[in-house]
């Protein structure tokens, strides 16, 4: 079947039945967040450690903390990043939304420009959301696991940490989650919970935008430069990395500078001029081989699970018109 006999190659909300959809997304997001999360905690560890402090790098980073923590020291505040599972579906809805009201209202038909617009609404609507998820998040991942092999990790881990959180909540589940909420509240209002917001839109709305105009570009190039039998999922799970490198190696450094900001409160000036002081011209890349590869496992895994559910949603009248 070829696309002038009716094919579709972008699968619109309003062909899908939303009932299968949206439980179908909630249960792939969990289920990615899952596998990658490692990846997050190492990242956001390598971002905030000064110079080469405590890791050399991702690899090494796995290692010491499997090592010293074991797996759970990887999952370390795992259960409240989950909660990021409600923005990631505002997210995912919004940009649907976007496409469909741009394609609609404004007659856009390219897809390519549908996704540069709608990624960034999309990204600014979730990170509304995300920021306070992520600097309780981001405390959780410094505080580390307590064993008798990490002390003197701990200990460099507490100098990173800018909230003072009694050792006796430090190591509890719940005892922590609470005390960061209390000292963030206490230090700065609800505000407090929406430190760095502007500079992770700056570096989010960019990347979500850029990710999905450059997953535009290369899926439809790849399908415009295969033969027929090869099935349209397999392109597009290969144009989802690509993707992502390419808006990760672009947007990286914002990123650097909105973890650190989140952490340690800091204004966007003196933590700029922290992280020159410290890395040089290195900050611009400081984590970014753990981004790499969270970025490029994630945009597999979640245009895997999103073009699949999108298929399996699809009302039946469509069916006959999109390929596997």
């Amino acid at each position: 079947m070829s696309l002038d006999m009716g094919e579709i190659n972008v699968i619109e909300m309003r062909m899908m039945d939303t009932r299968k959809y949206y439980p179908l997304t909630l249960a792939s997001g969990f289920s990615i967040r899952s596998i990658l999360y490692p990846f997050m905690l190492i990242k956001t560890r390598l971002q905030i450690q000064r110079g080469n402090s405590l890791y050399k790098g991702t690899f090494d980073a796995f290692l010491k903390i499997a090592r010293r923590e074991g797996v759970a020291g990887l999952y370390r505040g795992f259960w409240v990043s989950c909660l990021h599972l409600g923005p990631s579906m505002s997210y995912i809805t919004s940009y649907e939304w976007t496409r469909h009201h741009l394609s609609e209202k404004a007659k856009i038909t390219n897809t390519k420009v549908l996704s540069l617009p709608s990624g960034g609404v999309a990204s600014v609507i979730g990170q509304t959301f995300s920021v306070p998820i992520d600097i309780v998040t981001q405390h959780l991942m410094l505080m580390g696991r307590k064993t008798e092999s990490s002390k003197r990790v701990q200990e460099k881990l507490s100098s990173l940490q800018t909230l003072y959180i009694p050792e006796e909540a430090r190591y509890s589940r719940v005892g922590a989650v609470k005390a960061i909420v209390e000292v963030v509240y206490r230090q700065g209002g609800i505000m407090g919970f929406y430190k760095g917001y502007v500079v992770s839109l700056l570096a989010f709305a960019p990347n979500s935008a850029l990710w999905w105009f450059f997953y535009d570009i290369y899926s439809g190039g790849l399908t415009a430069i295969s033969p027929e039998w090869i099935p349209r999922l397999a392109l597009k799970v290969v144009a989802a990395p690509a993707g992502g490198i390419s808006s990760a190696l672009i947007t990286h450094p914002l990123d650097v500078i909105r973890a650190r900001i989140q952490v340690e409160g800091r204004p966007l000036k003196e933590t700029i001029e922290i992280l020159w002081a410290e890395e040089g011209i290195w900050m611009l890349t400081k984590g970014l081989s753990a981004r790499l590869v969270q970025s490029v496992t994630f945009s597999f895994f979640i245009i895997l699970g999103y073009e699949t559910i999108k298929r399996w949603s699809l009302l039946d009248h469509y069916k006959d018109k999109v390929r596997w």
